[in-house]
């Protein structure tokens, strides 16, 4: 087992292939992903998650699921969860019923994908709703940073209650760049200081509540001229030293059109642990090739530590390991009769 097991990795299919079982055991490899080409049904999706922890019960299943339109899992009884924008609304009417109701949203996405033995969602997104990014839009809560603030903390109190940590995102703004990471370079022109007075102002509220962190493939040239993922002063200096974060910081996918200024998969896995992230995640490479780019990243990335390019962390393999569920799930017939997660579904907008 390697001191620092960063890479979060996916899989092709709804099987593991014998090279999937082959990368999960490499020690560089911390960490899974679904998508929703990997879902069946229910009980295939929780043998699936049994089979991956019965090669590496230490490996950190995760998935994005957030509400809206970025749920990966959404028949076989799975809960159509409001998209985050709803809670900002309903906040509008009565402040209070949102905070119930996202603490609500929380707690039926977190018992749900654990009873599956899905482990962590990357949810709450923290951005701003300026109304400027597309790929943000509704998925975020509210445009006011303390409303954004208190929905999200009531999401993680939700996700807490199941036994899920969080990861808050995208650090420490996606909301007001026009383009959409994924596919183009995002930029965002405002200055450090008009930053931190707005959307980095979440990180900094809910510094203790936050579990995790995804940095976004966004650049801020007044600031850095690399993306805040792979920036140590995005990272090091504003995020952990003045806003005090001391949970795990997990950088976005390194295949996205965002990443390439970083150079090469490798190259930008390099730059991001550098830069103080403790995961980095390679998405949709398992379709490729038959899964030579992920290869080329867990096999680039233990050249590059042996020859020093980076170092592991005892301290970022803590944080990846407190990731990790505390408590065991109710399984989900059992999870269906409990009265809080009957009230919970009452209770989402």
């Amino acid at each position: 087992m390697s001191e620092h097991a960063p890479v979060i990795l996916d899989i092709a299919g709804t099987a593991l292939t014998d090279d999937d079982r082959r990368r999960l055991r490499h020690p560089l490899t911390g960490g899974m992903i679904l998508f929703t080409r990997n879902w069946i049904d229910r009980r295939h999706l929780t043998e699936l998650t049994a089979e991956v922890k019965s090669i590496r019960p230490d490996v950190l299943i995760t998935v994005d699921h957030e509400g809206g339109r970025v749920q990966r899992f959404r028949t076989d009884g799975f809960t159509h969860l409001p998209a985050m924008r709803e809670f900002g609304e309903l906040w509008m009417r009565d402040a209070m019923r949102a905070v119930d109701a996202a603490t609500s949203a929380g707690y039926v996405l977190g018992a749900e994908l654990r009873a599956c033995g899905v482990e962590l969602s990357y949810t709450p997104v923290v951005d701003l709703d300026h109304g400027r990014s597309q790929v943000v839009g509704d998925r975020a809560f509210h445009r006011d940073p303390r409303v954004v603030a208190i929905l999200a903390q009531a999401l993680a109190m939700g996700l807490l209650r199941a036994g899920m940590a969080n990861c808050g995102k995208h650090f420490p703004a996606h909301g007001y760049a026009v383009a959409d990471s994924h596919v183009a370079r995002a930029v965002d022109d405002r200055t450090l200081q008009q930053i931190l007075d707005e959307d980095a102002k979440p990180y900094d509220w809910l510094s203790t509540a936050l579990t995790c962190v995804m940095p976004a493939h966004v650049t801020f040239p007044q600031v850095d001229a690399v993306p805040a993922g792979f920036s140590s002063r995005w990272l090091k200096e504003i995020l952990r030293g003045r806003l005090g974060y001391t949970g795990a910081i997990c950088c976005d996918d390194l295949s996205m059109e965002g990443a390439r200024v970083a150079g090469s998969a490798v190259d930008a896995g390099i730059a991001a642990l550098n830069a103080g992230c403790d995961l980095v995640l390679l998405c949709n490479q398992s379709k490729v090739d038959g899964g030579r780019p992920v290869d080329v990243l867990l096999d680039g990335l233990a050249e590059a530590l042996a020859q020093g390019r980076w170092q592991a962390d005892a301290n970022s393999e803590t944080r990846r390991l407190e990731l990790l569920p505390q408590s065991s799930p109710l399984p989900w017939d059992e999870l269906m009769h409990q009265p809080t997660y009957q009230n919970a579904l009452e209770r989402l907008p």
